[in-house]
């Protein structure tokens, strides 16, 4: 369980549009948390890497490299 407080131009915008297309105020903001979060979990594996990289703990590959170890290639 989750309660938040949305500003009242956040809430009116969101009670719209959950009228407009017949959804919840629930559905929308469950969404907008779930692409949220995959973004920050993105960003961070991302910025793992790059230090991983930096920090030679990983090497570099060209994608030419990676299709061919998975198999991708023409």
């Amino acid at each position: 369980m989750l309660a938040i407080r949305l500003p009242a131009d956040i809430e009116h915008r969101l009670e719209m549009l959950a009228k407009a297309t017949g959804r919840t105020k629930t559905f929308f903001a469950r969404e907008a948390i779930l692409e949220y979060l995959e973004d920050l979990e993105d960003l961070h594996l991302a910025e793992r890497r790059l230090a991983d990289y930096q920090t030679g703990k990983t090497e570099r590959r060209t994608l030419q490299q990676l299709m061919k170890q998975y198999g991708l290639e023409d």
